[in-house]
């Protein structure tokens, strides 16, 4: 068994800290920050695009055929559309999410001069002045608004306070960490994939483990806007590992407790052989594992992969309940990721050819048909990819 020991109460305690920090898409640099000080803190050497996409290398024994593990730091939220005469403001989403889960959210508008605290609430909310029409109005975000909890009576007052059209608006979390191990609260997507990449880095410090190539740890900051992983990886990259939330729902296999292995997302099936390693890995290292396909569901691989990265992909997940809304994850899950995270990391290279972004036939892949038995023998000598 290769699958390192994993500090939970680490796990909780950053998850936690991060939920606090406000991070919609476009407004994520206080996270990028943070999550930079632990990297360094586990004595990691950040590197940040221009935006703020982090990467962090630690080193293995060769630098070719690195492996990457991605989570985004972005979370979804919503921007002012205009400054309405009543003195409150209509709003518009950042990321997909219903305006069902934003009707009650208290929220925090953020202005070049400051912030204030507010509620997004249907355009028709109190039932002593609209009866039963508070229980008819439609869903959708044309149809809810942010009050202020300040003096904006009009629109001259908004104007005064300093906010403008375009200005980003954050939701509340309203984390609750239970003692039975579940955890409720808005933005765990996906920050408890963060936490889970943070967790497992620490457990490979605190080893000293010696990984058989370089590992890659990458975090973008746009993942929820359909961004992702477009522009953090380099060419040394052969594999990419992204963690991040799967959904329980009817008709769905994920579950809140274990791994749960994407086998495909609404850009198709993920690569066949990583998905295949990652199962063995769980069954090898006795953690509780299931597979599952997501329909509407993309993720930072898809990024990549539509970015013209050649590499091979994964997706591995936390069950979510109620995604995108007021969503319920469980710590076994979070823990049995982190633990896949440093089984995999550790284990060999099996297939050697990729070192190389590209080479002949010898070495290539091959999947069953029933006519071979696959192949993955090296297209590179033993005693180089020993050096």
């Amino acid at each position: 068994m290769s699958r390192l020991a994993i500090d939970h109460e680490y796990l909780l305690s950053v998850l936690e800290k991060m939920l606090h920090i406000p991070s919609p898409t476009g407004f994520t640099d206080s996270i990028v920050r943070f999550v930079t000080s632990e990297l360094e803190r586990h004595g990691l050497t950040v590197e940040m695009t221009r935006r703020g996409a982090i990467r962090a290398i630690r080193p293995g024994k060769r630098e070719e055929g690195a492996r990457a593990i991605v989570s985004h730091l972005d979370t979804l939220g919503a921007q002012v559309k205009y400054l309405k005469d009543n003195g409150r403001l209509e709003v518009v989403s950042i990321g997909h999410w219903s305006a069902r889960f934003a009707e009650g959210a208290r929220a925090e508008v953020f202005t070049e001069s400051g912030s204030y605290r507010g509620t997004i609430l249907p355009l028709k909310a109190s039932g002593h002045t609209y009866n039963d029409e508070v229980d008819k109005m439609p869903i959708g975000w044309e149809n809810v608004e942010f009050r202020i909890d300040a003096l904006a009576r009009d629109k001259a007052d908004i104007e005064r306070l300093g906010i403008e059209i375009g200005d980003i608006i954050a939701i509340d979390p309203q984390p609750e960490f239970l003692d039975n191990g579940f955890i409720v609260s808005r933005h765990l997507d996906n920050k408890a994939g963060v936490a889970v990449m943070l967790a497992a880095l620490k457990a490979l410090q605190d080893e000293e483990v010696e990984t058989p190539v370089d590992i890659h740890f990458l975090f973008t900051i746009a993942e929820e806007v359909g961004v992702g992983a477009s522009s953090v990886l380099t060419h040394n990259i052969a594999s990419m590992i992204t963690v991040d939330n799967g959904t329980t729902a009817p008709g769905q296999n994920s579950d809140e407790f274990g791994v749960t292995i994407g086998m495909a997302d609404q850009t198709g099936p993920f690569d066949y052989h990583l998905a295949k390693k990652l199962a063995s890995l769980c069954r090898e290292n006795e953690i509780r594992y299931q597979k599952d396909i997501f329909k509407y569901y993309r993720s930072d691989s898809a990024s990549a992969i539509e970015a013209g990265a050649d590499v091979r992909t994964a997706l591995i997940t936390f069950g979510v309940d109620a995604s995108h809304g007021y969503e319920r994850i469980h710590t076994h899950a979070l823990r049995s990721l982190a633990e896949l995270i440093t089984a995999y990391v550790v284990s060999p290279v099996m297939i050697k050819r990729d070192f190389k972004e590209t080479s002949g036939v010898k070495g290539f892949t091959r999947q069953p048909t029933g006519e071979a038995e696959q192949d993955l023998s090296p297209d590179i000598e033993d005693k180089e990819l020993s050096e």
